[in-house]
């Protein structure tokens, strides 16, 4: 096994492959090249429309992920946002709560699709997959997850090993302090939180409100649908902003409530934990995921976690340089060090 490794976001909203910037990987997604590292994505979800040839036909020319199942077309990745919302209808999602839908059967047939069509005919390659922390009380909830997704690489001939995702967003931000400090990914299912001490991680643990905990409670305050909601938010909603719109209201408050959450459960488990290191100084927090990217959304964290009490002493709280590819980037990172 020759080839260079990749390091594999494996989200609730989004799949994130990255690779070293000399490699080309897939045949579909968002690439973005930065000075060392190539980044690709598909939205994890997709959606059914009834089948044409016409249709087979355009998808096909336009490049879209698809595959025919009987009388429809099963288009996943990016383009199922925009057919959704065009249908009326919610995209269908593969993960929910930061590990497989339990209550979608075609969980992981749809999970695999997505993730070919961003491997493409890849030779065999050393991949390390990110993986949530388990909620606090609720530590078996991630095994089956944790377990079917290497069995879905290895089936696709991929040498493969997880990466806990706050770790991975230690390893991709934190080189400065040595690898000391906490990592926070504020994702769609879940916020994972990774304490690190010398690249060792000390406690790990995830929150359960985030990005979709948003959606759904503006959805159903709004009585419109999640996946417009979700455009919203990821489109132009900021903080500190005097809405008219109600959805951006509603987002406002929810998003607040989240913000409070995560600030409460660090507090609490950082509090409790009995393995805390001695460590001296002031570490750094750095906060990434898509739900940490809108404007304000720094400074409304930095508020409530300073009203809080803290348990330990910060040196400061960040963005990510590059939010939505930091554990993408953290697990590519692994993946080289080995």
């Amino acid at each position: 096994m020759n080839s260079q490794p990749l390091g594999l976001d494996v989200g609730t909203s989004r799949i994130v492959l990255a690779a070293p910037s000399t490699e080309t990987t897939g045949d579909a997604g968002i690439g973005i090249q930065g000075p060392a590292y190539q980044f690709r994505s598909q939205l994890n979800a997709f959606v059914r429309l009834p089948f044409t040839r016409i249709t087979e036909g355009v998808l096909k020319k336009e490049n879209v992920p698809y595959s025919v199942q009987g009388q429809e077309i099963v288009v996943h990745g990016n383009e199922a946002e925009m057919f959704a919302d065009l249908l009326g209808k919610e995209m269908r999602r593969p993960m929910r709560g930061g590990v497989l839908n339990a209550s979608e059967p075609e969980g992981e047939t749809q999970l695999r699709q997505i993730m070919e069509s961003l491997l493409g005919n890849s030779e065999p390659r050393k991949i390390y997959y990110s993986v949530p922390a388990a909620p606090a009380g609720n530590e078996d909830s991630v095994t089956y997850h944790e377990t079917a997704i290497r069995h879905l690489l290895q089936q696709l001939g991929h040498e493969v090993k997880s990466i806990n995702e706050g770790l991975a967003v230690v390893y991709s931000e934190l080189e400065d302090s040595n690898y000391t400090g906490i990592g926070v990914s504020c994702g769609g299912g879940l916020c994972n939180v990774c304490l690190s001490y010398l690249s060792v991680p000390v406690l790990s643990f995830s929150i359960a409100k985030a990005g979709d905990f948003i959606d759904a409670s503006a959805s159903q305050a709004t009585g419109e649908l999640a996946n417009r909601i979700r455009i919203t938010k990821e489109s132009d909603f900021y903080f500190n902003g005097h809405f008219s719109d109600r959805v951006k209201q509603v987002l406002s408050v929810f998003y607040d409530d989240m913000i409070q959450a995560l600030v409460v459960g660090m507090k609490d488990a950082f509090s409790a934990s009995k393995a805390m290191p001695k460590f001296g100084r002031r570490i750094p927090m750095v906060l990434s995921g898509g739900s940490a990217m809108p404007n304000g959304f720094l400074d409304r964290f930095r508020t409530a976690l300073n009203a809080s009490d803290f348990p330990i002493s910060l040196s400061e709280i960040r963005l990510a340089n590059d939010p939505l590819h930091a554990t993408a980037k953290g697990a590519l990172l692994a993946a080289l060090s080995e």
